[in-house]
């Protein structure tokens, strides 16, 4: 026998652009210090000038999470496209063989739904840096909506496409359909990959001064949040009906708790909606009613974090695909939830209890209520260097030698 040295992610998979939407996330969540931690009266969001005007007169504490923001912002947006990169290249290959044909045929199609939902992603992680490290980007703003826009509807149309043939080919006649193998939530890729498409589509709405602008973004991002709203509700249901037959599907399990990414993504798309409504329409919404929309959301998400943590832990989940030496590429599903959860959280405290009044900010209580998504965040990239390492790092197998 003889060794070669080769990696788990030579065999690709489409689900491996989850890596670069992971790593996008967090770099939202990095942003989040910024967003509620330095001021930026009059506009929805921190820019540049915000955060150097913080960082100069600010206390050493602010300066420390400012600093600590922007390397995290710098080097996880480096690692969302260095990943984003890799899989258009790697999936270029991928597409020209017999595997991707037998995908193309298999209830695994919905995976390609990954690479829309990547380059989405990598889109609004590309604005923030733009408005954390660019000076006087927000001063053009209005000439970048629309070419942001444009490159959304041009994803968007990717996803569709997609969709489409996939739904074409299983409704059309049946039995193309494995509904064995339709044991987890995987089939929610597709959901997911419109709800990040709609909240691109929502920014201008939050930031655009354009009542043009700010109408055109409310229709598409209420097109494509309603689109994934439909495909989540069929999708969750029918899978469960196969869980409740077949069991929970091992390597797909962390797909159980995809409905977290889904649900922050749809309400930070209606915050935006809200906020563009309130400032360009004079339409209101009490802050009350703000807390009460992310209560109900962040229980949906705790209750599915929830239920995947249970299935995983009684499956061994943890013990085999990430301290083990099995891998998947659905691994990289386990860190949005983490994010997402982070980041509604971030949106729930400062957006419901600090805005009706009840929680004081920088109080023992407020610190208390952002320990667990600030565990989370650094769970997550804990997490995210463990896969990468699991997954790209070569490691010697043995191969066969001729017989002479």
């Amino acid at each position: 026998m003889s060794e070669h040295m080769s990696k788990p992610a030579d065999k690709y998979s489409p689900l491996y652009f989850l890596g670069s939407v992971g790593a996008g996330g967090l770099t939202i969540t990095f942003f989040m210090y910024l967003m509620f931690w330095v001021s930026h009266k009059g506009r929805p969001v921190p820019i540049y000038e915000d955060v150097m005007t913080a960082f100069s007169n600010g206390s050493t504490a602010l300066q420390a999470a400012i600093a600590i923001a922007l390397i995290g912002i710098a080097v996880f947006a480096i690692m969302n496209i260095k990943a984003l990169v890799w899989n258009l290249s790697a999936y270029s290959a991928f597409s020209k063989t017999e595997a991707y044909e037998k995908l193309r045929n298999s209830n695994a199609e919905t995976t390609l739904l990954a690479r829309p939902l990547a380059l989405a992603m990598s889109v609004n992680v590309l604005f923030i840096v733009g408005l954390v490290f660019v000076p006087g980007l927000w001063g053009i703003r209005e000439t970048l909506f629309p070419i942001a826009m444009i490159a959304f509807f041009l994803i968007g149309v990717m996803a569709f496409t997609t969709i489409g043939d996939f739904l074409g080919r299983v409704l059309t006649k049946g039995g193309l359909f494995d509904v064995t193998a339709h044991n987890s939530f995987a089939q929610l890729l597709p959901a997911f990959a419109l709800a990040m498409i709609g909240v691109g589509f929502a920014a201008p709405a939050a930031m655009s001064g354009s009542p043009v602008i700010v109408g055109a973004s409310l229709v598409f991002s209420t097109f494509f949040g309603i689109a994934s709203v439909i495909y989540t509700t069929v999708a969750a249901i029918t899978a469960f009906n196969s869980m409740l037959h077949y069991g929970t599907a091992e390597e797909a399990a962390p797909t159980l708790m995809v409905v977290v990414p889904i649900m922050t993504v749809l309400g930070i798309l209606f915050l935006r909606q809200s906020h563009g409504m309130h400032t360009t329409f004079d339409s209101h919404a009490a802050p009350v009613e703000t807390l009460s929309f992310l209560a109900k959301l962040l229980t949906v998400e705790i209750i599915f974090l929830m239920l995947g943590m249970l299935i995983l832990n009684r499956q061994g989940y943890f013990k085999d695909y990430i301290f083990g030496n099995q891998t998947s590429p659905a691994s990289y599903a386990l860190v949005c939830p983490g994010v997402a959860f982070n980041v509604l959280s971030f949106f729930f405290v400062h957006k419901g209890l600090l805005a009706i009044g009840i929680v004081a900010k920088f109080s023992v209580v407020y610190w208390a209520l952002l320990a667990l998504p600030l565990i989370a965040q650094f769970m997550m990239i804990a997490l995210v260097f463990r896969l990468n390492g699991q997954h790209f790092r070569r490691r010697p197998i043995a191969a066969a030698v001729p017989a002479e």
